[in-house]
């Protein structure tokens, strides 16, 4: 394996290039984090959420403000009045929808104002994504920190579970974005860090007296300090507090002293609630909740009736896409068979910590035979205290995954980068599953061999899949001589000069698929939209599809005279559509605002 400084080298590399690559505001949820950052840069106090009356940060707003005050100190130099200007959303995007026509972006580009040298809120949201790729570097290293606390003689795991934890596309594609989670994962990692620590290091023969409470309290301050800033940056990092409740009792378990856990409770909870008590306190004045969460709801809206776990059980496959990568508005995947043998890994992972538990617990169950209840009370509460570190550390994972669950039942949020506050956990456990599987002799080229796949997925990501979903079609020249040449002409701006269907017939529940060609033939100050509708003989539409074109990329203020953009249309047909019937397009041109079609003048 690798060294942990080479890990660290290379993904700071990776996670800057997705930083680059990405067209702005087109990583997750970055459309809506960044507003935050700019608001709060500029000094203005922190939002009130009203669902009726949202602000450009939508959801966000409800988010502890930590990571945007922090962003927004780092940017305050920048001069960001151009936002609105740079963030113009694009109204008919298949955000979290994977299509065949693209029409991915979140927003509309202008490649000259987002080109290098950066400038104004495009500069700015940069930098905030290269202090994000830190963030990330951190966790990595501290994912390492943590594998070695949990198995010091077994380096070549740490590295692995480091590597796993670099190289995950999804993981390397938020941290080279504006979001929170990059600095809620590095605290959540570092809090599992200095529990582990606290637990390996506690004394199984401490001393009671009372004058070890001052020094008590000194051990356990720097968790409760990371506590409590982890508390102020994402609700999700409350997910620790039972785990820290937990770490405290083992040590003073183990110290037989009560001095030891109330030393570890107030050295804990104290910091939590100077550092970010104020916030919870705030929402429970604002909207009846501490967490905030009812807030966040009405504006991000929930599903219509809650899903059970067969529901969620069945939305799996989208979840482990958006682990592994997802990219964009969830809308940008990788190809299918990368997913499929990161989940065969996955699987492996999962067999091999089981056999990993069941095996040490069949160990010690032959190495101690029981001869009484009693003395197996209490060989296993010192079998389970011996193992305290790593049961904590996947203690983590369960509840984050219950939360989640809880989340995703009333929401649509059944998303796997929603558990990367526990990535250390699931790189460490992954790591460790694989080794066990491959077995001692195996295990390091094994997890070597994960590694280097994992990365030249990485790798390639940005150039085969990020950056071609976003890229522009050239204009072209002329009409293609296949497709059918028209001369229609919408409200004097808009020419549609030629069509080309891919099939005559269509099937309920298929696709109907059109090119059409469009061209400028005078400078036009606004973004029309386009739409292709499909109608029955009854004039009542089948099928359709609205978009800017050029499947999005193309809005017809950046059009110059006598451009000639080819947009392709997907019409999804629906499975209850009468059959056989014949079906006709209708296209058209309208501003998306109100609503008005232009008139049309046939040439």
């Amino acid at each position: 394996m690798i060294s942990i400084k080479t890990i660290l080298v290379l993904f700071v590399v990776l996670a800057a290039t997705y930083s680059i690559v990405t067209p702005i505001f087109e990583a997750s949820d970055e459309l809506w984090h960044y507003p935050m950052v700019q608001w709060l840069s500029n000094g203005h106090p922190l939002p009130v959420q009203d669902a009726s009356n949202v602000g450009p940060w939508k959801q966000e707003a409800s988010q502890p403000p930590l990571y945007y005050w922090l962003m927004g100190a780092a940017t305050a130099w920048i001069d960001t009045s151009d936002m609105a200007e740079v963030r113009v959303e694009n109204p008919h995007v298949d955000n979290g929808v994977i299509t065949l026509d693209g029409n991915r972006n979140l927003v509309v580009h202008d490649p000259a104002r987002e080109a290098f040298p950066w400038r104004g809120t495009v500069l700015a949201v940069h930098v905030v994504r290269l202090l994000s790729v830190l963030m990330g570097a951190a966790t990595v290293w501290l994912t390492y920190k943590i594998a070695l606390e949990l198995f010091p003689d077994r380096e070549y795991l740490a590295l692995g579970a480091a590597a796993i934890n670099a190289f995950t596309p999804m993981f390397v594609f938020i941290s080279g974005a504006v979001n929170n989670d990059n600095l809620t994962m590095t605290l959540c990692s570092l809090a599992l860090l200095l529990m582990v620590k606290r637990v390996r290091e506690s004394s199984e023969s401490a001393s009671r007296q009372l004058g070890n409470f001052g020094l008590s309290v000194g051990r356990w301050l720097p968790l409760g300090i990371v506590l409590g800033v982890g508390a102020l940056t994402k609700t999700s990092a409350l997910a620790l507090l039972p785990i820290a409740a937990l770490a405290i009792s083992v040590v003073a378990w183990r110290k037989e002293s009560w001095a030891e856990f109330f030393a570890g409770a107030a050295a804990t909870a104290i910091p939590v609630l100077l550092i970010a008590g104020w916030w919870y306190l705030r929402n429970l004045h604002l909207y009846g909740d501490p967490t905030g969460i009812n807030a966040f709801i009405e504006v991000l809206g929930r599903r219509a009736a809650p899903a059970d776990l067969a529901q969620l059980w069945g939305e799996r496959w989208g979840f482990m896409l958006s682990y592994w990568g997802l990219f964009g508005g969830v809308n940008v995947p990788l190809d299918e068979w990368v997913y499929h043998v990161l989940n065969a890994l996955a699987i492996i992972g999962v067999a091999g910590v089981v056999i990993y538990f069941v095996t040490i617990t069949w160990r010690w169950f032959r190495e101690d035979p029981i001869v009484s209840w009693r003395d197996f009370a209490y060989e296993f509460r010192d079998f389970v205290q011996g193992r305290a570190p790593i049961l904590l550390v996947g203690l983590f994972g369960v509840i984050v995954v219950a939360l989640l669950t809880q989340w995703a039942s009333v929401t649509w949020s059944s998303q796997g980068r929603l558990v990367f506050s526990a990535i250390s956990t699931w790189s460490i456990f992954l790591a460790l599953g694989i080794a066990t599987v491959a077995t001692s002799r195996l295990a390091r080229p094994s997890l070597a061999a994960i590694s280097i796949f994992m990365f030249s997925v990485s790798s390639f990501a940005p150039f085969t899949t990020i950056a071609p979903a976003y890229a522009r079609s050239a204009p072209l020249a002329a009409r293609p001589e296949t497709a059918e040449a028209l001369d229609v002409t919408f409200g004097d701006r808009l020419k549609l000069i030629g069509a080309q269907t891919r099939a005559p017939t269509a099937q309920p529940g298929g696709q109907a698929e059109i090119i059409l060609y469009w061209q400028a033939v005078q400078p036009i100050d606004k973004d029309y939209s386009t739409f292709v509708h499909l109608i029955d003989q009854n004039e009542i539409v089948v099928a359709q599809r609205d978009m800017y074109p050029g499947q999005g990329a193309w809005p017809t203020s950046q059009l110059r005279v006598g451009d000639i953009i080819a947009s392709r249309y997907v019409l999804n047909i629906p499975s209850t559509a009468y059959a056989p019937d014949t079906l006709t397009w209708e296209v058209g041109v309208y501003e998306f605002a109100g609503g008005r079609r232009l008139p049309t003048a046939a040439g």
